[in-house]
């Protein structure tokens, strides 16, 4: 801040957050770095190196041991210890074809806010996308079904909307979208008014409840949906749980038939890339590309860290031999968002 030589705190405890986020870490631990963060970015330069000089730092609100001494080193121009620690185990091991797919994708179209269950605001969200070379975030807050996760209302995701179109002309030329994940409800339709959706850049819907339904019943619900001619994206289309707490099996449905829908649809099946769920399954994704399916590969992120998962979905693409120019968010914005202005008609 103030100090001749300093580096920027805020910006090293964020980087430090996002990198916990990506590594899956408790979500306490990120929190408390984005909760520094927030103080140190509220104090004026005098202040905070006042602090430094009389070893008050961890006095303010939100700083503990481990931030504090964070703060500190950065201000004296080093890189914080803990920051240099996370980027050296920062490494993931992906494929060639995994690596190439990743660095075709130009955006991402799952993702969401603390509007709805996640973690930060928008803003913050689209500020880690821009920072991953991306050039478009869909922004895919839950419906107002989904009490669990704060699903919005209508008037919620209007609110939502106007607060995107505020955004964007300082963001250009990224482009933050317009979007909703939306509940498929158990007679198929989606939960949310259907001129509401028709505005909306990118629609994803994923089942979220009854999902150890019979296999004709859960089949039924997806093709009412894909057929509605009102969404884009199937998300997470067996809603399984492979790691953590929270362990699911895949729901049971009629891949063939739906896949068939979907391609006949152009609507595009998910390759979700949250490390829990790697959805769908690879026998699955090999059947979507001979029905000859779009898909998009997506984070599902609930934190500006999360968003750089996508090399997860990639590697499982990759493996599976999908054509990149067939994930529609290889696709320039104007290119997609001519794909799912279909819905308008």
């Amino acid at each position: 801040m103030g100090t001749e030589g300093a580096r920027d705190p805020v910006a090293d405890l964020r980087r430090i957050a996002f990198l916990l986020e990506r590594a899956g870490e408790a979500t306490y631990r990120v929190r408390a770095f984005r909760r520094a963060a927030g103080t140190v970015a509220g104090l004026d330069a005098g202040e905070i190196d006042a602090r430094v000089a009389a070893g008050t730092v961890g006095e303010l609100p939100g700083i503990g041991a481990v931030t504090e001494r964070c703060i500190v080193e950065s201000l004296r121009g080093e890189e914080p210890v803990y920051l240099r620690r996370l980027l050296a185990t920062a490494g993931r091991s992906v494929d060639a074809d995994g690596d190439a797919l990743r660095a075709r994708l130009r955006g991402d179209l799952h993702s969401h806010t603390d509007a709805s269950d996640g973690g930060s605001p928008l803003a913050e969200m689209a500020a880690a996308a821009i920072d991953l070379g991306h050039d478009y975030l869909a922004i895919t807050d839950h419906s107002p079904r989904l009490t669990v996760a704060n699903g919005l209302s209508a008037d919620r995701l209007r609110a939502q909307l106007d607060q995107i179109r505020a955004l964007a002309p300082a963001m250009a030329p990224f482009r933050l979208l317009t979007g909703i994940e939306v509940d498929i409800d158990a007679d198929g339709s989606l939960d949310q008014e259907p001129s509401l959706l028709a505005e909306l850049d990118v629609v994803v819907a994923s089942l979220h409840s009854g999902l150890r339904g019979s296999r004709e019943v859960v089949t039924g619900r997806m093709l009412a949906a894909i057929r509605s001619g009102q969404m884009d994206v199937l998300g997470h289309c067996t809603g399984r749980m492979v790691t953590g707490k929270r362990h699911r099996p895949e729901s049971e449905f009629d891949a063939d038939r739906v896949f068939a829908a979907a391609a006949a649809a152009d609507v595009a099946i998910e390759v979700n890339s949250r490390p829990e769920r790697l959805d769908p399954p690879k026998r699955l994704l090999r059947l979507a590309i001979e029905a000859g399916c779009l898909f998009s590969i997506d984070s599902d992120a609930h934190a500006p860290g999360q968003l750089d998962w996508l090399p997860y979905g990639c590697a499982r693409a990759a493996a599976c031999g999908i054509d990149p120019d067939r994930v529609v968010n290889t696709w320039p914005a104007d290119r997609l968002l001519e794909w799912t202005g279909r819905r308008r008609g």
